[in-house]
This record gives C-alpha cells, sequence and structure tokens, in this order.
C-alpha cells in the first residue's frame, strides 16, 4: 500500500487535498441539512395546520417564517428568500463535483508522466528496458490513477447524495411555502 502512495509521487499532495476537502464537506453538509436544521417537525407541523409557529429557531424554515411576518405584502419577496435559503444550503456541493472531475485527471496526468520517465530509461544500446525495473515503474505509474479514481468515487457518491436530499428539502419547502405565503397575505 505505502509503494502505491509513493508511485503517485508529487501528486499525492494534490489528491491529499481534494480529499481532505471532500471529507470536510461531505461531514460539513450532512451535520446542516440534517432534519432538524431545515424542516423541524414540529414547525412543518404548526405550518401544515395553521397554528401559531415555535420550536425549531435556528431552522431554515424558521428564517423563512420570520422573514414572512416581516414581509406580510410581498409574496415575491419571501418566494425569493426561500429559494435563497435553498441555495445556501446547497453550499459545497458544487466543489464536489469539482473534486470528482479532477482527481481523476490529476492521476491520470501523473500515470501520463510516470510512463514517460519508465520509457526514457530505455537502453540506446539494445533499446529494450529492464525488464524488472519497466514493470516496476508501470505499476508505480499507474498507482496515481487508482488514488485518482478512488478520490473520486469517494466524493461522486456523496455529492449525489446530498444533491437528491437537497431536491427533497426544496420541495418540502415549495410545499409549504403556499401555506406560509397564503397565511402571512391573510394576516396583514
Amino acid at each position: 500500500m505505502l509503494d502505491v502512495l509513493k508511485g503517485a509521487g508529487l501528486l499525492i499532495y494534490p489528491l491529499a487535498l481534494c480529499s481532505i476537502i471532500a471529507v470536510y464537506i461531505v461531514c460539513e453538509r450532512l451535520y446542516a441539512l440534517r432534519n432538524a436544521a431545515i424542516l423541524p417537525d414540529d414547525l412543518v407541523d404548526a405550518v401544515v395546520e395553521g397554528r401559531a409557529t415555535t420550536g425549531g429557531r435556528h431552522s431554515v424554515l424558521a428564517r423563512i417564517i420570520d422573514f414572512s411576518h416581516a414581509n406580510a405584502t410581498d409574496p415575491e419577496a419571501i418566494k425569493a428568500f426561500a429559494r435563497l435559503q435553498i441555495n445556501r444550503m446547497e453550499r459545497g456541493v458544487p466543489y464536489l463535483d469539482v473534486i470528482y472531475t479532477l482527481a481523476p485527471l490529476i492521476g491520470l496526468s501523473g500515470t501520463v508522466t510516470g510512463l514517460l520517465k519508465v520509457f526514457s530509461q530505455i537502453s540506446p544500446e539494445t533499446g529494450l528496458p529492464d525488464p524488472v525495473a519497466f514493470t516496476q515503474g508501470v505499476a508505480l505509474a499507474l498507482s496515481a490513477t487508482v488514488i485518482g479514481l478512488v478520490v473520486a468515487m469517494c466524493a461522486l457518491v456523496p455529492a449525489g447524495y446530498l444533491q437528491r436530499k437537497i431536491e427533497n428539502y426544496a420541495v418540502k419547502i415549495d410545499l409549504l411555502l403556499e401555506r406560509i405565503v397564503a397565511r402571512a397575505s391573510k394576516n396583514q
């Protein structure tokens, strides 16, 4: 395993950086997108049933409700604020797209440079490489691609999951927004 990491050469550093950033974004978004921080059940129930909204004061839904109270005469502003809150939920997720696209390319460039180094060591007299050094060099050169692919897969799956979770929240917020806007316009 250590040989694989050594085989990536200097490109192990940008690949490690991509990996660290991906892990940070995934952990932060999983925490930020928990149900209690977006749509607390008690607040959702209050909106659906038309009761006074209590609880969940630091959630996305609470911010939308507070904004609707302050801007009851402007339903378009309330809808725009809700879209802004949905946009805030997506923070960081597009960087995962960059990481799962970039990591294999970094790995591929490591493979290409490694193979160039291996082929440049072919003996000019015989035109043949040292078989042991050649096979070891090719194996190590391919390690950058393997690491890049692993980093990409580890960013791709959570990116899809987080995007789907955000889309589900957006649909729920849109449904609740109709009730919030109707209630705000009725209370003005």
